[in-house]
């Protein structure tokens, strides 16, 4: 057992004679006295032994400071051959541990009796535009999500527009091309180009993509339904109704597969409550969420230029932006232009501005009013939804959440 630590003193430059530097302390003493930082890191610490210099990179400091058990190894730097630290340190008066230490090749250049906390090395880091860093931050929170969740494969609904592109693009990203799905549900009211742009999308980012169809589904609700819908005109219902047997085909998969689902409504539909409960919401991670639609187009042009390539479909970011639940549906015919709606949405949701400091934003005050009135509506829809991935000043969830239920009206 050694009994002794010598310290080594660079000024002095006599660490060979070890008599003028003996020190009885604790282990825990020693440890923490001389060794409180970088443990791990190579040339961070070093004690003069009976034969060598000792590095205390494999010890985890603990009440009770044990070894790795590791074999006789180089340390990372070729500064020493070391052997096993053999039993534990007690931390008992004097009773330190016993190394078995080869003579070094070099002597190392770091004093051990300094207390100074030594210089980081200069680390070079990039930095990121907003749209760039907005695309880590997701690509990060879906690969973290899913893996320490226990998911290995995602599945996404595909309907050919822009939200279920990026999401789809940011998953590949963030979990390989062999580990997402994608599912493309036309109905009858499913454009050609959106039935083409969904497979040049999955074509583009390398995915397996599945086709099925919703037509015979839509006749089957027609038929089942027919006797207590007679004499009424179409309507929401029947749109909501192609979004919740999408929303079912989905969660079918994810059940039987075990992929998990990913929603691709964004931080604006969300908002005003454009989506359907149980239909395109379904699901267990919403990457988008948090992700204004004017966002969705920057990052998706972001992704082609930063790729080099058209990842994301062309067609797909320059088409006017469309549910198509019913025959030559656009978004504009429910909401004002995503360029205004997302300014009007960007003060009042995250600003917490009143509706009178909502005034000349290029919309009507009557228009306003509607939309405030439509984000204090959907409240009981956001809380049903799954959670998502926070990138703005103000999320739905713990950062805003109003009454689900009141009489409120601006």
């Amino acid at each position: 057992m050694v009994n002794n630590w010598t310290v080594y003193n660079e000024e002095l430059e006599d660490y060979p004679n070890k008599e003028n530097y003996l020190i009885a302390l604790t282990a825990h003493e020693i440890f923490h006295s001389y060794f409180p930082f970088y443990m791990g890191i190579n040339e961070s610490k070093y004690a003069w032994m009976d034969e060598g210099w000792a590095s205390f990179e494999d010890y985890a400091i603990t009440n009770k400071l044990i070894s790795n058990s590791a074999a006789t190894r180089w340390d990372p730097d070729n500064h020493l051959l070391y052997d096993n630290v053999y039993k534990e340190i007690i931390g008992s008066e004097l009773d330190l541990p016993m190394l078995s230490i080869s003579k070094m090749t070099k002597r190392p250049t770091y004093s051990v009796n300094s207390y100074a906390k030594p210089a980081l090395a200069v680390r070079r880091v990039r930095k990121l535009g907003a749209t760039e860093e907005v695309y880590h931050a997701l690509v990060l929170g879906t690969r973290d999500y899913m893996g320490k969740n226990g998911f290995t494969k995602a599945v996404i609904a595909l309907s050919g527009g822009i939200d279920s592109a990026l999401t789809t693009a940011i998953a590949t990203a963030a979990i390989g091309e062999e580990n997402v799905v994608g599912v493309s549900m036309p109905s009858p009211y499913s454009s050609r180009g959106s039935i083409d742009d969904s497979k040049a999308l999955a074509r583009n980012l390398g995915i397996r993509i599945i086709s099925l169809p919703i037509r015979e589904a839509m006749q089957a609700y027609d038929k089942i339904l027919k006797k207590p819908f007679e004499g009424l005109p179409l309507d929401i219902t029947e749109e909501n109704m192609q979004a919740r047997i999408r929303g079912t085909l989905m969660m079918a998969l994810s059940n039987k597969m075990g992929w998990l689902v990913l929603t691709t409504g964004n931080k604006s539909e969300v908002s005003v409550g454009y989506c359907t409960l149980y239909g395109d919401m379904a699901g267990g991670f919403a990457v988008i969420k948090d992700v204004p639609k004017i966002w969705v187009y920057q990052l998706s042009r972001w992704i082609n230029k930063d790729a080099g390539r058209e990842l994301i479909p062309k067609a797909t970011i320059t088409k006017e932006p469309s549910a198509e639940l019913r025959p030559d549906q656009k978004d504009t015919d429910s909401l004002p232009p995503y360029s205004l709606l997302d300014k009007v949405l960007a003060r009042y949701i995250e600003e917490d501005r009143g509706i009178e400091e909502l005034k000349g934003m290029g919309l009507s005050m009557k228009e306003v009013k509607r939309i405030v009135k439509m984000v204090d509506a959907s409240e009981y829809k956001r809380r049903q939804g799954p959670p998502g991935i926070k990138i703005t000043p103000k999320a739905f969830g713990k950062d805003r959440r109003l009454p689900i239920t009141n009489r409120y009206e601006p």
